[in-house]
């Protein structure tokens, strides 16, 4: 799984043995980002409905939760990766994006990127397998590459790892079914029909995927975008379609009170934390319609980049380090049998 901000790889446990203790056949995952918990839940049996913005996240949602592995051919995929990998590299567009003119990956593994993205369009764009080798390529460029998880700046000199040589793997399909959706949650909500069970994972603050993973969505689009800045970043990231309502303080609220609103859903999960605009009681409030509510609280470690600083092309230090941990709320509302059981799952 890709580095990423706001990733729920350390709640996925509690949020198992939650999404398990409601007995729910049929769950949705909004703003899925890398799909770790609409992953959790399909493990758990559940046909899950995952959503999101972003292409790259859309990729991961077709590769990880539409495919029922067990009605695909392994060994054609298998059989696609050790070709992909055999391709000899040819720079491009990414390699004068993110490895010339910005320092993402060694120009080496950018030439690799180009000359594989430009192979899967040619040539398996009509495949069950084309989602599940951008997916192998994206995975394959994070684990070379030169940042602290974000694309919105890259380390001063290479990380050890952008030395090794990218290599596509195979990226693990799970069995089952489950659907892949993409756009904006606020439109989507009142369409995506009934479910047992929702869980939202909203942005907190004004910080926006679409700008802080840009890389994997021109990788996705291979659509060889204008970029501005040190972080070469698509210049579309500029324009207002691109901009979310919970990336703004004055919106946010009333956005996520108005998916609430329109989920048709019996349990809700919401995931939030103290770094974020609504406090505490203002997020009881606004799940209150649901049911019961309970909040649970969890105290973690935050992302590296929040521990180092931030720095500038040139090396030079530009930000300071922040907090080291947050309070990560978990919030649950439905019917109380069905709170009160989950609850107990974790509390005992």
């Amino acid at each position: 799984m890709i580095k990423y901000l706001g990733s729920k790889r350390t709640l996925v446990p509690v949020l198992s043995k939650l999404a398990e203790a409601s007995g729910a056949k049929t769950s949705l995952d909004l703003f899925t980002g890398t799909t770790r918990v609409a992953q959790a839940f399909k493990n758990l049996g559940q046909h899950v409905t995952a959503t999101d913005l972003a292409s790259y996240s859309y990729v991961f949602s077709k590769t990880w939760i539409e495919l029922d592995a067990l009605a695909q051919n392994q060994n054609d995929l298998n059989d696609a990766l050790a070709y992909l990998n055999s391709v000899p590299g040819q720079p491009g567009y990414f390699t004068k994006s993110f490895c010339e003119d910005a320092r993402y990956f060694q120009p080496k593994n950018g030439e690799k990127v180009d000359a594989i993205r430009n192979r899967i369009e040619a040539e398996f764009k009509d495949s069950w397998m084309y989602f599940p080798l951008l997916t192998s390529l994206i995975l394959a460029a994070d684990r070379v590459d030169s940042t602290t998880g974000i694309q919105m700046a890259f380390l001063k000199q290479w990380s050890s790892r952008s030395n090794t040589n990218l290599i596509m793997k195979d990226p693990g399909l799970l069995p089952g079914l489950g659907t892949a959706v993409q756009g904006d949650v606020i439109e989507l909500a009142s369409q995506l029909g009934s479910v047992d069970l929702a869980y939202l994972d909203p942005p907190y603050n004004q910080h926006r995927y679409f700008a802080n993973y840009h890389v994997w969505e021109t990788l996705v689009r291979w659509d060889s975008p204008e970029s501005y800045g040190i972080a070469n970043k698509r210049i579309d990231v500029r324009d207002e379609g691109t901009k979310s309502a919970f990336n703004s303080k004055k919106t946010m609220a009333s956005s996520l009170a108005k998916v609430v609103e329109d989920l048709k859903c019996e349990t809700m999960i919401l995931s939030y934390n103290n770094e974020s605009w609504l406090s505490r009681d203002e997020l009881f409030a606004l799940v209150e319609p649901k049911g019961k509510v309970q909040i649970l609280d969890f105290d973690f470690k935050r992302y590296v980049g929040a521990q180092i600083g931030v720095y500038n092309k040139l090396g030079k230090k530009v930000g300071e380090p922040g907090h080291a941990r947050n309070i990560e709320h978990i919030v649950l509302a439905g019917p109380k049998a069905t709170v009160d059981r989950m609850s107990a799952a974790i509390l005992g």
